[in-house]
């Protein structure tokens, strides 16, 4: 089951990355008012390429960590080491790839903000695996603080080499200092002395090998359509398109992405009794599209006022980008409890099935889409996409849990027709705002307000309990 105090580690580590979101989009709105869609495409070419070299070479340090019965001094030796030769290898690849992806792209500028990019990274490769004792107790609170604190300092910095005349140098401040106050944090609160060893590799390459193959194909997948875009069409529109992205994993990466670290735990602690195991799974995947699925309907909705209200009129045509992208998000969250369920029973391989199959898909129908009928129909084949990705998952955590897809499903009815409620009682909001001139502000919190009441009602009246998920 989800104990209190997984779901007490879950509040802190959900409150961590919904601060940080918060800031994030504070700074963003601040940036996206001076700088323009230009900007954002530009640097969203770099920042997509240092993603996949980072995605490529993760190594799931803390998740190999946690799943040990006992962790020695030696291992968290190796840990650091392993983190410290990931960051030299990231630094080396990005220098001898900024060149080509400058010549390839067109633009000598992306060799500059190729490799001051990939500190990022680098820093995050040196993060304290001594962390993993406060994980391993659902101690999130620690993390709290170096996520919050980072992402403050890190805005601070940004909004002033904005205001300072460093244009879309704001853009890469960012990520590169939210990404150095968390690791130099980290060696603040858990006191730890680095020594390189590889003495405990033993533990870490079996489960680093399977999760690491993954990562490679997931990060092509994630990735491909801002990079196969920058290539196609102008950074104008490639920065809308980013932008409008960033605002549709708002919800899976503040609340559900967190959320997932502490169940994790809990599904490591229990993964040899299969029946606490399987009701464990149901209840996460259950809170999971809880959050998921009238978030992106919510934003998909009411994407033409959050464009309007929050970027402004430059921004205008981002909105349909937006609508389509949250639709497809809203689905593919259903594969976090289920990457968190194959991790705790010690089955990477199966991310890397679910990963090759959902890449295939996603990366067919993208791009047949974006050359048959352009960037909308291309839009069109995401959501199909990330529909079948849903399915996908559910097939594959059926083998682990013995849980049907036919019960997998039923045990989001609720949230399913809570959900067509919503969206009934907002279209019929909508049209009734057509006729009544309340203003771009007061339609969007007239249709949030409605939308949240209806879903929050509807969903007590079909016996949604919050508490339920803690027995």
């Amino acid at each position: 089951m989800l104990s209190l105090k997984t779901l007490r580690g879950a509040g802190w580590s959900v409150a961590a990355r919904t601060s940080a979101r918060v800031i994030d989009l504070v700074t963003l709105l601040i940036l996206a008012r001076i700088l323009t869609p230009a900007d954002f495409g530009l640097t969203a070419i770099a920042v997509s390429l240092v993603s996949i070299v980072e995605m490529v070479l993760e190594i799931p340090l803390v998740q190999a960590l946690m799943r040990l019965p006992k962790i020695e001094k030696s291992h968290i030796d190796t840990a650091f080491t392993l983190g410290l030769l990931r960051g030299g290898v990231i630094a080396l690849l990005m220098i001898v790839a900024a060149w080509p992806a400058a010549h390839i792209y067109g633009d000598p500028r992306l060799i500059v903000l190729i490799i001051a990019l990939s500190v990022g990274p680098i820093a995050r490769s040196l993060y304290n695996p001594m962390m993993v004792h406060f994980f391993r107790d659902l101690d999130f609170r620690i993390s709290f603080i170096t996520d919050f604190s980072g992402k403050v300092i890190a805005a601070l910095l940004s909004v002033a080499t904005l205001y300072a005349g460093g244009g879309y140098w704001a853009l890469v401040i960012n990520p590169v200092a939210s990404s150095i106050m968390p690791t130099v944090l980290s060696y603040v609160l858990a006191p730890y002395r680095p020594a390189l060893s590889m003495a405990e590799l033993r533990d870490f390459s079996a489960f680093t090998g399977w999760f690491t193959s993954s990562q490679i194909v997931a990060a092509i997948s994630w990735q491909y359509d801002r990079v196969f875009l920058g290539y196609n069409v102008d950074k104008s529109i490639l920065g809308r398109y980013t932008v409008a992205g960033d605002f549709a994993v708002l919800p899976t990466q503040s609340l559900i992405g967190p959320a997932m670290r502490p169940v994790m735990a809990a599904f490591a602690t229990i993964s040899n009794d299969r029946r606490r195991l399987r009701l464990s799974f149901l209840k996460a995947a259950r809170l999971t599209m809880f959050i998921s699925l009238p978030a992106g309907l919510g934003i998909a909705l009411t994407a033409d006022q959050i464009v309007g209200v929050v970027l402004g009129s430059q921004w205008s045509s981002a909105a349909i980008y937006l609508r389509w992208l949250s639709l497809a998000v809203m689905f593919t969250a259903y594969y976090q409890p289920v990457s968190s369920l194959c991790l705790a029973v010690d089955e990477p391989n199966l991310l890397l099935r679910i990963n090759v199959i959902d890449s295939i898909i996603k990366i067919a129908l993208m791009t047949s889409g974006f050359y048959i009928g352009g960037l909308l129909l291309m839009l069109y084949a995401r959501v199909v996409a990330a529909t079948l990705h849903l399915l996908v998952s559910a097939i594959y955590a059926r083998r682990l849990i013995d849980a049907s897809i036919a019960t997998q499903l039923r045990n989001l009815w609720q949230v399913g027709v809570s959900c067509a409620v919503m969206t009934a009682s907002v279209l019929v909001l909508q049209e009734t705002l057509r006729r009544v001139d309340i203003g771009l502000i007061g339609a969007l919190v007239a249709m949030v307000t409605c939308g949240a009441l209806v879903y929050g009602a509807s969903m007590h009246v079909l016996g949604f309990r919050l508490r339920a998920l803690q027995q």
